[in-house]
């Protein structure tokens, strides 16, 4: 019987096992080779990948990144892109983490400061670009949308309004800059931001149509208390919007129009448009550019000099500039000669951390040199800020009522008279590290127990009195109901007076 011929045996038979080795292993690296070169030539093809590149800082420890049904993606009309669209939110500490998404066609990278790279696709004809960006900051959030942006304030939404193949997403967002305050958010709008097919879909007609860009905020949150005002409102709104010199609309959320009327002079200066109060629109507002949500730094009263390109001096000059103040330079007693008399702003009370003996401070001062000045600051800014820009020195209990220091001279001194309770957290977070980046003089002054009214409300050994770090543990409310609303101030003359002489001594450098 004839042995039964196979390519199994042919092949046995022309090669040692030794040859079989050899040319299996060259068979498969031959493979490979096919297939890389298959790769790199229809690379262009494979579709969107999704890189991380992370650079972690050893000291720092990244919170997190946060990426929602993002992609970019493209039409493909014979090898040109008709429109592209890029969806990016980032959380992100000192540690910095990239997110590039590689596209199959020729673009352009743009590197957000916080650390965030995005791929702008343009279309070579139509120069179109869109995208979204959202920032989930310390202290704030905020969505940077450029597009066909579509506003409707009766659902609080804003639409990017795209006819491409894009994923669906969404962001819901808090226009205010007070991140993670749970009581302020009680008093702020939620506004939803919409992307993708079904945004397209869904997005109503435009009613009108602006050629500028768009800026949502809230008015909500602690409006009302002057710090939180500038802190929270003012000064963010300025970092966002002095890019667009005047150049851009405002779209308010729970508009307070006492808010408005109080701060008008500093919303004109940044913005050359009337305000939309855009809760009680029924129309549909279109732009190619919005802002939802507002920039700060994570610190109070203070820019980030790495993350912005304006600075607290600036900032100042701008106040300055908005209520037409004249100085620009406190008082130099030295080359004064003694002509003129330094003045001394004391910032009174009505209710609670009220000075008590306002009048003997305000002789002793007078004594000592000063031309002094009492008030109490009120709503009407105008007024207020030309008060404190002609003084050269202003004194005050802790409160809201320093943060009008914004309006003081260069190389002023502020006083701030700080009573028990340990307030030097607050003292030293809401106004010592602020002045600072403002270019004042600071000097605190802590009250004894013996200055404080609330001697003659607790006995002596009370713990309000002798632990005040035990009240704080029970939690902000019992602190503020005390040492904020129960505490007023009556000075030790003779012990502050080596604070006001100490003022002088500053004046006379």
């Amino acid at each position: 019987m004839g042995e039964k011929i196979t390519y199994e045996t042919i092949f046995a038979r022309s090669f040692s096992r030794y040859d079989q080795k050899k040319l299996g292993y060259g068979a498969f690296l031959g493979c490979l080779l096919i297939a890389l070169s298959f790769c790199i030539v229809f690379k262009p093809y494979l579709g969107p990948l999704l890189v991380l590149n992370m650079r972690m800082s050893m000291d720092v420890g990244l919170n997190m990144l946060r990426i929602m049904d993002s992609f970019s993606s493209e039409k493909l009309r014979g090898g040109d892109i008709s429109s592209s669209m890029t969806t990016i939110v980032t959380e992100t500490s000192s540690s910095e983490i990239e997110m590039v998404e590689e596209s199959n066609t020729t673009g352009t990278n743009e590197t957000i400061s916080n650390g965030t790279t995005v791929i702008n696709n343009k279309n070579s004809s139509q120069q179109k670009e869109m995208k979204t960006v959202c920032h989930v900051e310390e202290s704030t959030e905020f969505c940077e949308m450029n597009g066909d942006i579509r506003v409707d304030g009766k659902s609080s939404t804003v639409f990017m309004a795209v006819d491409t193949m894009v994923a669906n997403s969404s962001w819901v967002i808090g226009p205010y800059a007070r991140r993670g305050d749970e009581e302020a958010f009680k008093r702020i709008t939620k506004w939803s931001i919409k992307s993708g097919v079904d945004a397209y879909e869904e997005a109503p007609q435009c009613d009108q149509r602006h050629n500028v860009p768009a800026i949502i905020f809230s008015t909500g949150g602690y409006a009302g208390n002057n710090f939180h005002d500038y802190t929270d409102i003012v000064l963010p709104l300025y970092l966002t919007s002095r890019q667009f010199d005047g150049e851009v609309k405002f779209l308010i959320t729970d508009k307070n129009p006492w808010w408005i009327e109080k701060f008008r002079n500093i919303l004109q200066k940044l913005s050359s448009y009337e305000l939309v109060d855009i809760d009680k629109e029924v129309n549909v507002h279109c732009f190619t550019s919005v802002i939802v949500g507002l920039k700060r730094c994570p610190k109070e009263l203070k820019i980030d000099p790495s993350k912005s390109p304006y600075s607290m001096k600036e900032f100042r000059q701008f106040l300055r500039s908005a209520y037409s103040l004249k100085k620009e330079n406190a008082i130099n007693m030295k080359d004064n000669g003694g002509k003129k008399r330094p003045r001394l702003l004391i910032v009174s009370r009505k209710s609670t951390r009220a000075f008590t003996n306002t009048n003997a401070i305000s002789g002793m001062a007078t004594r000592l040199g000063y031309e002094v000045v009492v008030t109490e600051v009120d709503s009407h800014v105008a007024r207020v800020a030309e008060m404190v820009n002609s003084c050269d020195v202003m004194m005050g209990v802790h409160g809201a009522g320093l943060t009008n220091m914004v309006f003081l001279p260069e190389n002023a001194i502020l006083i701030q008279v700080i009573p028990i309770g340990g307030f030097e957290w607050l003292a030293k977070t809401d106004f010592r590290e602020p002045s600072k980046d403002m270019n004042l003089r600071y000097i605190g002054y802590k009250i004894k127990t013996e200055e404080s009214s609330l001697i003659q409300q607790y006995p002596p050994d009370h713990e309000v009195l002798n632990d005040p770090y035990a009240v704080q543990k029970r939690g902000w409310y019992e602190f503020k109901s005390i040492y904020l609303q129960k505490q007023n101030v009556n000075l030790d003359v003779d012990r502050f007076r080596a604070t006001l002489l100490r003022a002088l001594e500053l004046l006379h450098q």
